[in-house]
């Protein structure tokens, strides 16, 4: 669906950022710069967690009166549904407050647009598997503070096994809970296996640590800005072929999904009235 434009709004793209990886706001502002560079909103603007501009700066950055924030983050979490609302003073979806009107979605990886975005990336990194003798793996991060950050991921594992895709197999698998990624040859029973991060940013995780439990790597490596090519699949490993893809929030069409999160919170709100 076209997007309508809204030149008298904000759009505010709210992501996690990192005080110790230089790449981990990148692809938040290439986001906010294909948006912009459509002309759909009045202004565009990122703010972050742990990098500047922080999420309390964000209003004085804003001059229009009505603002849609939108989570670039992968999945409902502690982010999302504590840290987010308090930094923003955001009381639900809408909130008034200052002359100003904050819309709140949903964060972009629980959108069903994502499923296409995740099987577009899968076969790009292995162009020639046959998806009949191969495992896709769909690989988070797991975390203790809120179980809903793992339900986006099995949630889009369901989306791709009905999806009519053809993989042998479609799997969570995790860094911190079970399954874990690192057992990821003896969760597979197929010859072929693709790993595709479900993470935003191409960061300490998707780049440094998940390389080292799958075992591409012995050590945590550069950030992704300083290697000076990406890594060369396939990887013959534990007897497998495995195929090991960047985060699928480096993908550019994640702007489009901030749009889809927007367009149907503003169906929502219409329904509402």
């Amino acid at each position: 669906m076209p997007f309508t434009p809204k030149p008298h709004a904000a759009l505010l793209i709210v992501g996690h950022g990192s005080t110790e990886n230089p790449d981990s706001s990148t692809p938040y502002f290439e986001h906010a710069d294909e948006i912009r560079n459509r002309g759909l909103f009045g202004e565009v603007h990122c703010c972050f967690w742990k990098e500047e501009p922080s999420m309390r700066e964000a209003g004085y950055m804003i001059d229009a009166e009505e603002i849609y924030v939108v989570p670039d983050f992968i999945s409902e979490g502690y982010f999302t549904q504590d840290v987010i609302p308090r930094e923003l003073q955001l009381e639900g979806p809408t909130t008034r407050r200052a002359g100003k009107t904050w819309h709140y979605t949903l964060p972009v990886g629980v959108h069903s647009s994502m499923t296409g975005l995740l099987l577009q990336r899968a076969k790009e990194v292995a162009p020639d598997a046959n998806p009949a003798e191969t495992t896709l793996f769909i690989v988070g991060h797991g975390t203790g503070l809120n179980q809903n950050s793992t339900k986006a991921i099995r949630d889009q594992v369901e989306h791709i096994k009905a999806s009519g895709a053809g993989y042998a197999e479609v799997l969570d698998a995790f860094m911190e809970e079970q399954p874990f990624i690192a057992e990821w040859d003896k969760l597979a029973t197929t010859p072929n296996v693709i790993v595709v991060p479900f993470f935003i940013a191409d960061g300490l995780h998707s780049y440094q640590d998940i390389p080292v439990l799958l075992g591409i790597e012995t050590e945590p490596g550069e950030a992704a800005s300083q290697r000076e090519v990406f890594r060369h699949n396939p990887h013959h490993l534990r007897g497998k072929t495995l195929y090991y893809s960047s985060a699928i929030g480096t993908e550019r069409h994640i702007a489009d999904v901030i749009l889809d999160q927007i367009a149907d919170f503003d169906a929502r709100l219409h329904e509402t009235r």
